[in-house]
C-alpha cells in the first residue's frame, strides 16, 4: 500500500482518491480531451481521440482488445501522460492540475484490489481513513455504503470468502469513500456470471441517478446499451462512432435480415452472396445476418437476390438492429 500525491493505492486495480477537493467552475462537461495520442515504443496505441461527456451522464467506450480503451481511462486518471494532445476532468487539466483531478475522480479497474485478510466493514473503514475521515465519519461512511450496495449481511466476512459479484460490488463502494463526481468503470463486469452482472448494472444506474458521471469501459454491448446515455467506439487507436445507441444501429440499419441456411454447402454460398456486408455470422447455427431497413419490397428483393431457385434458405426472420451489428460492421470496416 502506497500514497503520494493525494490518492491512496490499494492494489493494481483500484485507485481511492480522498477527498473531494476544490472544483473548477465547469462547463458541463465532466470529461473533455482532444487529439490525445500515446505509443509504447513502436506501437502506437492512441492516435489522436476526441471525447466530450456532460455531467452527470453514462458514457460508455466500446472497442475490441488492444483498442486503446484502458490507455485513455489511465491518461483521463493521470496515471499515464499522454504523448500528444490535452484533456480535463471535473474542470481541471489532467496534465497540470493531477492532484485536483485526483481529489475529484475515481478509478475501478478490471479486478477488484481489496484487503481479503480483512471484512468488508474494515475495507471500507480503512479507505475512509486514508481518505482523511474520522474514525466516526469512517464508520458512518462505511455504514451507507454497506447498505447502499446491500451487503450489509456480509459486512462481517472476510473479504476471502465473498463471491466475484460481491467483491466486485465493494470494490466499487471502496471506490466511493470520497465522494468522486467523475467515476472511471474499466471494464466493471469483467468475470462476473449474469446474476452478477444484472446487480451491478442496477448499481451503476443507481450511482448515474444520484448524479454522478460515469465512464464506462466494456465488451458487453448489451452493458453500453442499457447503461449509457452516449456511446463511443474506439478501433486502433480512433474513434470511429459516437453518439446515443438509437443513433449507432441506425449507422448500419434500421433492421437487421437473419438467414437460417437449409445446408454447410447452402450457408457457404450465402456467406460468399453476402459477404462484405454480413453483420452476424454462426458457423454452427448456419444463421447470417445482413442489414435491412425492414420493409416487405426489399426484405423479398433480398431473398430472391441470394436464393433465386429458393433452395438455400430455410427460414429468415427480421428484427431490430443491436449494437453487436453496430460492432462488428464499424470495426471490420476500419480494419
Amino acid at each position: 500500500m502506497t500514497e503520494r500525491d493525494g490518492f491512496t493505492r490499494t492494489g493494481p486495480g483500484h485507485l481511492n482518491l480522498g477527498q473531494a477537493g476544490p472544483r473548477a467552475a465547469s462547463p458541463g462537461l465532466a470529461v473533455e480531451a482532444s487529439g490525445l495520442a500515446k505509443s509504447y515504443r513502436d506501437v502506437r496505441v492512441l492516435a489522436g481521440v476526441d471525447l466530450r461527456v456532460p455531467a452527470g451522464t453514462v458514457f460508455a467506450l466500446l472497442g475490441p482488445n488492444g483498442a486503446g480503451k484502458t490507455t485513455t481511462v489511465r491518461i483521463l486518471a493521470t496515471l499515464v501522460r499522454a504523448d500528444d494532445g490535452v484533456a480535463r476532468v471535473a474542470g481541471f487539466d489532467v496534465r497540470r492540475d493531477r492532484s485536483q483531478v485526483r481529489r475529484t475522480i475515481s478509478l475501478t479497474g478490471q479486478f477488484a484490489a481489496l484487503d481479503e485478510m480483512q471484512t468488508g466493514t474494515e475495507n471500507l473503514r480503512m479507505m475512509g481513513r486514508l481518505s482523511g475521515l474520522s474514525r466516526t465519519a469512517a464508520r458512518q461512511r462505511a455504514s451507507e455504503l454497506l447498505g447502499q450496495f446491500e451487503l450489509t449481511k456480509a459486512a462481517g466476512r472476510r473479504v476471502a470468502t465473498y463471491s466475484g459479484g460481491l467483491r466486485r460490488r465493494l470494490d466499487i463502494a471502496a471506490s466511493l469513500v470520497g465522494g468522486p463526481s467523475v467515476i472511471f468503470l474499466d471494464e466493471p463486469s469483467t468475470g462476473l456470471d449474469p446474476q452478477s452482472r444484472l446487480a451491478m448494472w442496477r448499481v451503476i444506474e443507481g450511482l448515474a441517478a444520484s448524479g454522478v458521471t460515469i465512464f464506462l469501459t466494456t465488451q458487453y454491448l448489451e452493458e453500453a446499451d442499457r447503461l449509457a446515455g452516449r456511446i463511443a467506439v474506439l478501433d486502433a487507436g480512433q474513434i470511429i462512432a459516437e453518439g446515443t445507441a438509437a443513433e449507432l444501429k441506425r449507422k448500419v440499419a434500421a433492421q437487421r435480415l437473419d438467414l437460417t441456411a437449409a445446408s454447410r454447402a447452402a450457408f457457404e454460398r450465402l456467406v460468399r452472396h453476402f459477404r462484405g456486408a454480413l453483420v452476424h455470422q454462426d458457423d454452427v447455427s448456419l444463421t447470417l445476418g445482413v442489414p435491412t431497413e425492414g420493409d416487405a419490397a426489399e426484405v423479398r428483393a433480398l431473398l430472391d437476390q441470394a436464393d433465386p431457385d429458393r433452395s438455400l434458405i430455410a427460414g429468415f426472420t427480421v428484427h431490430s438492429a443491436s449494437l453487436d451489428d453496430v460492432f462488428l460492421t464499424l470495426t471490420d470496416s476500419a480494419n
